[in-house]
């Protein structure tokens, strides 16, 4: 049990890094669990990659609570209009991928969360990190802040998101991708994905758990509080470090990151088979 707990732990760190990081959380933990394997059932295990992530959305909520907040009591109840209209963009965001996810998700799960397709969107959208970083270089944004942001871009940035859906691509990724291409600036593209991955991960992890059902053990219930701990306390590290590097670097780095991650995982698969 004890050494169920500290793989959960491990994945809690790989979490707590990869999720607000632009190389797939989910893709990263289905690797690990390819050398590391939680000792539990498959069901559990797909809830558990979706519920661990709750951890690191309690830590941007506790960075960003003012600004997430829409009200505030400063000399009263007033209500912070910037704040409302942020969340309305939000959920303009949020409807494509709700709509693929519920259409599509269980084909995913079953077809397509294989190290071979992971492998693979890492590699393609590094490239496309690189080629979109060279493109923007010296050009003029058209906005500024995370509250510029219209709903026709929240809403292609939503339709960008979709990718996400394929393990390996990266659900921050896609949305700074798509954020990028449109001109919202890396920091202002990065606020935006904390917002967006707050509805979205508490959406999904209410729908795992009731897939799942409430009739969790002592030994799994130690392991999804230890794993989403874990990820809350490494969170609240690599967010501040994010918005800190690309204020004054790009994305480029995380497109070779993950082409050689990905090169890794195909050289290894691919030796695996033919052995």
């Amino acid at each position: 049990m004890l050494s169920e707990v500290l793989k959960s732990v491990f994945l809690g760190i790989i979490e707590g890094v990869t999720e607000w990081l632009p190389v797939s959380s989910t893709g990263h933990m289905l690797l690990v669990d390819e050398f590391l394997t939680l000792d539990a059932s498959d069901e559990f295990k797909r809830m558990f990659f979706i519920v661990i992530q709750l951890g690191a959305i309690l830590a941007v909520t506790v960075l960003y609570f003012r600004r997430m907040l829409p009200i505030e009591f400063n000399s009263g109840l007033r209500i912070k209009k910037q704040t409302v209209s942020v969340w309305l963009k939000v959920a303009v965001a949020c409807v494509p991928g709700a709509v693929v996810t519920l259409t599509a998700g269980d084909f995913v799960d079953s077809y397509l969360h294989t190290p071979q397709v992971i492998a693979f969107a890492l590699i393609f959208y590094g490239l496309v990190f690189i080629f979109v970083e060279s493109r923007l270089r010296g050009k003029t944004l058209r906005v500024e802040t995370l509250e510029e942001i219209s709903f026709r871009d929240a809403f292609i940035i939503g339709l960008f998101q979709v990718l996400s859906i394929i393990p390996g691509t990266s659900r921050s990724g896609a949305t700074v991708i798509g954020a990028l291409l449109i001109g919202v600036p890396r920091v202002a593209a990065a606020e935006f994905t904390f917002f967006m991955a707050v509805p979205v991960m508490l959406g999904m992890s209410l729908i795992e758990v009731i897939r799942f059902g409430f009739n969790v053990t002592a030994g799994e219930a130690a392991i999804l509080v230890s794993g989403a701990a874990t990820a809350f306390a490494v969170s609240l590290i690599t967010v501040r470090w994010l918005i800190k590097y690309v204020s004054k670097k790009s994305f480029t780095v995380f497109g070779y990151y993950r082409i050689l991650l990905g090169a890794a995982v195909l050289i290894y698969f691919g030796a695996d088979i033919i052995i």
